[in-house]
C-alpha cells in the first residue's frame, strides 16, 4: 500500500499547534525539518535539559503522512483552519510501499571505530572477525556507534583500558561503552540511566554480546567507585553531575566526559577542576572530548 505525503513551510510561531492540528485532522505522523536546510542559511538546533527548549528555525518544512485515500487538501485546510491561518500552498506526493525493516536495516552498516574496534549489527557480517566486534542493533537508546561522541569515547576506552579495571558508565543509553569495556578487558562494569526504556535495551545489547553488565537506574545504589568512568551526556548535565562522578571515580581514577561542543569545554572543566586534573583530549566531527584524573585527595 502507498501512502500519501503532503508537505508545507511555515513560520516558526505555528510549527506546534499546526503539527498537532494536523495529527488531529488524520495525519499519520508528522515531520518537521528546517525549510532551508542544505542551504547556506541552514541552522542546527542544539538543546540541553536545565537550559531551555532551543528556538525554532525560521521557517520550517511539515510533512504528514497521510492514508491513501485520505484528501490532502481538505486536511491541510481543516489543520489550518483549527490554528486559525490561511492554508499556504503543499506538495503532494506519493510514497510507494515497501520493506521498512530492510530499509532500515540497509541505514546501518559495520562501522570501524579504530585499527581494532567495530560496531556491526547483528543482521551484518563482521567485516573483521579477529577484531573486537560490539553487536549492536539501532533502538530506543542512544548510542550506534555512529555519532562522533559514541566514537570519541571508545576510542578513549580502547586507549585506556588495560586489563582488570571496574568501569562505569554514567548515562550508559545503548550500554555500547559499558559492552565495550568488558570485551577491552575490563572485570567489571556497571552502566546508570535514568530511562528504563535505555536500561531495558542495554540489557538485551549486554545478552547479545554475551557480557555481564550491571544497569542500574540512576537513584539505586551505585557501591564501590570504579578506577574508570565515563559520561557521554551533554553539557549541562555534565556540570550538574560533577560531585556525583568525582564521587564514583576512585582517587588516581581516569574520567572520560563528552557530548559537548568545543564552546563548552571551559565551563565543564571548571565544574571539574576541584577533584580532577581535566582537558581536552580529543575532537570529532564538532564534539569535544575531556579526560581527567582523579586526584589522590578531597578539595578543601
Amino acid at each position: 500500500m502507498s501512502w500519501l505525503s503532503v508537505c508545507l513551510e511555515i513560520e516558526e510561531r505555528f510549527v506546534e499547534p499546526l503539527s498537532d492540528a494536523l495529527l488531529a485532522a488524520g495525519a499519520v505522523s508528522v515531520d518537521v525539518a528546517d525549510a532551508e536546510a542544505g542551504s547556506p542559511a541552514e541552522r542546527p538546533l542544539f538543546g540541553e535539559p536545565g537550559t531551555g527548549p532551543p528556538t525554532g528555525w525560521r521557517r520550517s518544512r511539515i510533512c504528514a503522512l497521510l492514508a491513501p485515500e485520505a484528501d490532502p487538501a481538505a486536511v491541510v485546510g481543516a489543520a489550518c483552519g483549527q490554528v486559525g491561518i490561511t492554508a499556504p500552498p503543499h506538495e503532494v506526493r506519493h510514497v510507494p510501499a515497501q520493506d521498512w525493516v530492510r530499509a532500515t536495516q540497509e541505514q546501518f552498516v559495520p562501522i570501524r571505530i579504530s585499527q581494532r574496534l567495530w560496531i556491526v549489527p547483528s543482521w551484518h557480517r563482521a567485516p573483521d572477525p579477529a577484531a573486537i566486534n560490539i553487536v549492536l542493533d539501532p533502538g530506543l537508546a542512544f548510542g550506534t556507534g555512529g555519532h562522533a561522541t559514541t566514537r570519541l569515547c571508545l576510542r578513549w576506552l580502547e586507549r585506556t583500558v588495560r586489563g582488570g579495571e571496574a568501569v562505569i558508565d554514567y548515562g550508559c543509553g545503548s550500554g555500547v561503552l559499558a559492552i565495550a569495556a568488558l570485551k577491552l578487558g575490563a572485570t567489571r562494569a556497571t552502566g546508570v540511566d535514568v530511562d528504563e526504556q535505555a536500561l531495558l535495551a542495554a540489557r538485551r545489547n549486554a545478552m547479545q554480546n554475551q557480557v555481564d553488565v550491571s544497569f542500574l537506574g540512576a537513584a539505586e545504589g551505585m557501591g564501590q567507585p570504579a578506577q574508570i568512568v565515563v559520561a557521554n551526556i551533554l553539557a549541562h548535565p555534565l556540570i550538574v553531575l560533577a560531585p556525583v562522578l568525582a564521587r564514583l571515580t576512585r582517587p588516581g581514577g581516569r574520567l572520560a566526559l563528552a557530548g559537548l561542543l568545543p564552546p563548552q569545554a571551559e565551563d565543564v572543566c571548571a565544574a571539574y577542576r576541584a577533584w580532577f586534573d581535566i582537558g581536552i583530549e580529543e575532537q570529532d566531527d564538532g564534539w569535544t572530548l575531556l579526560s581527567a584524573i582523579r586526584g589522590k585527595s578531597e578539595p578543601a
